[in-house]
């Protein structure tokens, strides 16, 4: 049996390729959820993909893993640094956590460095681009 990991986007990943390709790089969402797919498919995982710019959105989707996933890989983006909110969805969720940037936080702006959601993750990938996904998923593989 599968077991099913949802990878939940934060705010403006859906400009992902369009914005900002020096920090971020030229894939798109869609680019990174079919390798994301492909890789999980690879490993016996199930995938439930989401992006929204919406704060409730993301948390709904992290009350809904409680019933039904394994694991949460999540971009936070920029709630990553200010959703006290997603923390406590996240702290509900009773299984591991993975927590992912697509750029290294560490080296931007002073306000990039505090995460909230770091204080659930069980892992912290950032810095390796779209490919931190696909590490993630190891995790849980």
């Amino acid at each position: 049996m599968s077991k099913t990991i949802y990878v939940l986007n934060g705010p403006n990943l859906n400009l992902l390729g369009k914005r900002q390709p020096e920090i971020y790089g030229s894939e798109t969402l869609a680019d990174v959820e079919q390798k994301v797919r492909a890789r999980a498919a690879s490993l016996g995982l199930e995938i439930e993909f989401f992006q929204s710019n919406h704060e409730g959105a993301i948390i709904d989707k992290i009350h809904e893993a409680r019933e039904k996933a394994q694991g949460i890989i999540i971009n936070p983006a920029a709630y990553t640094h200010t959703s006290v909110a997603i923390l406590d969805a996240l702290n509900a969720f009773e299984a591991p956590v993975v927590e992912v940037h697509i750029s290294n936080v560490h080296k931007r702006e002073a306000f990039r460095h505090h995460s909230y959601v770091s204080l659930r993750a069980e892992a912290v990938i950032a810095g390796m681009g779209t490919l931190g996904y696909q590490v993630a998923l190891e995790y849980f593989a």
